[in-house]
């Protein structure tokens, strides 16, 4: 267990708390590129800040905090301009390094202009999604991580606002006995009530291991019935630290993007990928699809798999209280990750790069591949129940593993 100080050093993402001056060290998407639409101005909030997102007419991206420096009134109302986004009150307008650049109201003497200024943070849009980073300069490089840029795929972002924080997303991704449990008994079981055939051929968990590398902890797992040939066991699922989880599922490779938006919200984005058929053209925008978590009356879901993660980390509360917790042996992957964190904290506090930011564009380009595993179906046959077209047969069946 934790004490209530260790818990708050891992999970408060706040400005000026250890963790928040971790997590700006690295690019985190602030919002899907087709939600931030030409001349229009969004809110959004990233690391316990309310911020103002927009694209001018020419497609121009900035990001800014929400509450102009006059008098407060949100920019997210904003009239983006080529040269800034100006607030709907009184007109002062901000460049994208949040320097006010015109006070439309005051006489010629008044020194506002280029003395104020508010918080802004450079963006950037990649495989369909808008990133921001909010550390200090200089910024790191944006990771060309492979689904992002690779030319030969199809893709589409589901998400789901959940009330938690982001820790608890990432601790089940370091947690490979849950999918025995969570997706295998107590999706059957759910299955059973709604008078349904098992979801999935529960099958033992025989061993699993953990291997830091470049850019995060290989998680890996051998089931009942797999050899150590078998490429779970020989690749597993890679973690890109420190809020991605990216995984296989046959044909269909994945990223799982958990977005800490303050202490007490997380958005998870499912990435989505499938391979391009031959001839067809280049989709012009990546559709997407809200996941739900809650039934109609409120109460949490549980009948998919991602429904059952979603249920487990909103079920701990909106912080889990980890000083009451009793982790065993099968929880080695959840400690090494938490050690992680806390050692690149410290690394921050010293002045260093922490684990995975890149400078140096030659590893960037023209992309950074990632080996996942890449299974066949075999008898795991896990039933999915997306919203968006409800998938097409072929990707339901292969995704039958996201953890």
């Amino acid at each position: 267990m934790l004490t209530e100080e260790q818990n708050d050093r891992l999970t408060r993402v706040g400005p000026g708390t250890p963790m928040g001056n971790l997590l700006r060290r690295y690019w985190h998407v602030v919002a899907a590129a087709s939600e931030a639409e030409l001349e229009s101005a969004i809110s959004v909030r990233l690391l316990g800040e309310n911020l103002a997102l927009y694209r001018t007419e020419h497609g121009d991206l900035g990001l800014m905090a929400q509450k102009c420096a006059h008098r407060g009134a949100s920019l997210e109302y904003g009239i983006p301009e080529p040269d800034g986004l100006r607030c709907p009150y009184h007109g002062w307008k901000y460049d994208a390094e949040g320097v006010c650049i015109e006070t439309p109201a005051e006489p010629p003497e008044a020194t506002f202009v280029g003395r104020v200024r508010i918080p802004a943070y450079p963006v950037q849009e990649l495989g369909g999604l808008i990133w921001a980073y909010m550390g200090p300069s200089p910024a790191p490089l944006l990771p060309r991580w492979d689904l992002l840029v690779r030319d030969d795929l199809e893709r589409n972002i589901g998400v789901a606002r959940l009330p938690i924080n982001f820790l608890q997303a990432m601790e089940n991704s370091l947690d490979p006995v849950h999918f025995e449990y969570l997706h295998g008994m107590y999706g059957n079981y759910v299955m059973k009530k709604q008078g349904k055939p098992p979801a999935m051929t529960v099958r033992k968990h025989v061993k699993t291991a953990f291997d830091p590398f470049e850019f995060g902890i290989r998680k890996r797992r051998l089931l009942e019935g797999e050899t150590e040939d078998d490429d779970d066991w020989t690749t597993g699922h890679p973690v890109l630290f420190p809020t991605i989880l990216t995984v296989n599922t046959g044909s269909n490779p994945m990223f799982q993007i958990r977005v800490p938006v303050d202490d007490t919200h997380t958005i998870h984005y499912w990435y989505l990928t499938s391979p391009r058929p031959d001839g067809a053209s280049p989709q012009e925008t990546i559709p997407m699809w809200d996941n739900p978590f809650r039934k109609p009356d409120g109460s949490l879901k549980g009948d998919t798999t991602n429904s059952q993660d979603m249920l487990a980390w909103v079920s701990q509360g909106e912080i889990a209280d980890r000083t009451t917790e009793r982790l065993g042996s099968s929880d080695r992957g959840i400690v090494i990750y938490r050690r992680m964190l806390l050692e690149q904290v410290e690394k921050v506090e010293r002045g260093e790069d922490p684990l995975g930011v890149i400078r140096d564009p030659a590893k960037n380009e023209p992309m950074i591949e990632i080996e996942r595993e890449g299974y066949a179906l075999r008898n795991m046959d896990v039933r999915f129940e997306l919203t968006y077209a409800q998938q097409t047969a072929a990707l339901g069946r292969a995704m039958r593993r996201v953890d």
